[in-house]
């Protein structure tokens, strides 16, 4: 009979003997092939052996048992938070119940029906520019000045007349123009005699039965300050007096004939003594404007008027502003939306020629004026305490503007009298 260990293949008998192999009968040792090595056991690995294999098969398949019902329980809870998260969410609100739908601008229409005759819209060359508040039952009303150009304006009435209207005067510090429009029979707007308060609702309304837009007060009364603007002189920083050392080419203050070394003692009258007090004092007046200037030359003073202006490069930068960009995604903001003497913010979204109207409370009487859109959901409104009393000067600028002209066509009709 043959041996166990002989009996079998030779890759089975060569197993014994991994690096060298073991002697065959002649002495000889054969090298172990691959094949060989497939059938060696391998120390590390669980053998296939009934006690070695089977176990571990066995273990296997309790682990698989285990974590099959594991993972259906995950899912199935997964699947319950879901369902929990969406039956506790709320119905979405439909667009016409938003604060610019037509639902809502519908509950405020009688508000809006009652002031269409307080209310008009100006044209300028026959496009619409701005609305105005009737002020008198004679045709004055207030508008946004900066939007009332050279050329034809006129006046849009509730029933779709259009008449003449002709611009009486101007405070340019608050951007507010006096125009009279040739029509009478019109609803002075009544202002508020409180100031309006945040989180209080108000209503822009036009010369339709549906209001322009509603809204909420966002932020109290706050001076606006106007966008930098420059007389175009770097100061002398070796001393703390305001001593001109530089001048920017092409600035005012190079235009107007200052020069490197004179000092300035007052702006408009008001006398600075500092660096600071002068940046300061400069800083409440924007682009355009011109300032008077006292500066000291040597042993003389002498007076200069510049203009302020703000530099191409800045301008060129504000392009590239990230928070500038943000604010016109949601469409055109007003020309002149900076430099106001005081101002409520709400965040109705107007169209440039929609501003210059009034904004009322819900029983009807106007709050302030809207006299800008600033960004993307902030308007400006000039306060009614501030509107009053702008009304009162430009009348009595309007008046007087009035008087000169009588004066001036008086005169030019004597001309002919007195050279005879």
């Amino acid at each position: 009979m043959i041996p166990a260990e002989e009996d079998g293949d030779m890759d089975t008998r060569l197993t014994h003997d991994v690096m060298g192999g073991k002697p065959d009968e002649g002495g000889c040792r054969r090298r172990i092939g691959p094949a060989a090595r497939l059938h060696e056991p391998n120390p590390l690995t669980p053998s296939l052996s009934p006690t070695g294999g089977e176990g571990a098969r066995r273990a296997g398949e309790g682990a698989a048992g285990f974590m099959v019902p594991m993972l259906l329980t995950l899912v199935c809870l997964t699947l319950s938070a879901r369902a929990q998260i969406s039956s506790n969410r709320l119905p979405a609100l439909p667009e016409a119940r938003f604060k610019s739908g037509d639902l809502t601008l519908n509950a405020f229409a009688p508000l809006a029906e009652a002031l269409r005759y307080s209310i008009s819209k100006l044209d300028l060359n026959g496009s619409t520019v701005a609305l105005a508040a009737i002020i008198d039952t004679n045709g004055l009303a207030i508008t946004k000045a900066s939007e009332i150009k050279e050329g034809k304006l006129t006046c849009w009435l509730p029933k779709g007349r259009e008449v003449d209207a002709q611009l009486l005067a101007v405070d340019t510090d608050n951007d507010v123009a006096l125009v009279k429009i040739n029509a009478t029979g019109f609803k002075p707007i009544q202002w508020a005699p409180e100031d309006a308060v945040v989180g209080q609702w108000a209503v822009t309304a036009g010369i339709e039965s549906i209001p322009m837009a509603v809204c909420v007060i966002s932020v109290p009364p706050r001076k606006i300050l106007p966008p930098r603007a420059l007389i175009g002189v770097q100061l002398d920083f070796r001393t703390s007096a305001p001593k001109i050392g530089q001048l920017m080419p092409g600035m005012g203050a190079e235009k107007a004939g200052l020069k490197s070394g004179d000092v300035v003692l007052a702006v408009n009258d008001t006398l600075v003594k500092s660096r600071e007090e002068l940046v300061n004092t400069l800083r409440n007046f924007r682009e355009g404007q011109t300032v008077k200037l006292r500066v000291q030359r040597t042993e003389e003073q002498l007076d200069f008027g510049v203009s302020l202006m703000i530099p191409k490069l800045d301008r060129a930068l504000l392009r590239f502003d990230r928070q500038e960009r943000m604010n016109r995604l949601g469409g055109d903001l007003s020309e002149r939306a900076e430099g106001f003497d005081l101002a409520i913010q709400h965040d109705t979204v107007l169209q440039p020629w929609q501003c210059g109207g009034p904004v009322v409370n819900l029983e009807g009487k106007a709050i302030g004026l809207n006299i800008a859109r600033a960004g993307r959901v902030a308007t400006y409104a000039l306060p009614a305490g501030l509107v009053k009393r702008i009304i009162e000067d430009l009348k009595m600028s309007a008046e007087g503007n009035v008087k000169s002209q009588k004066t001036q066509k008086t005169s030019q009709q004597l001309e002919p009298a007195v050279k005879q």
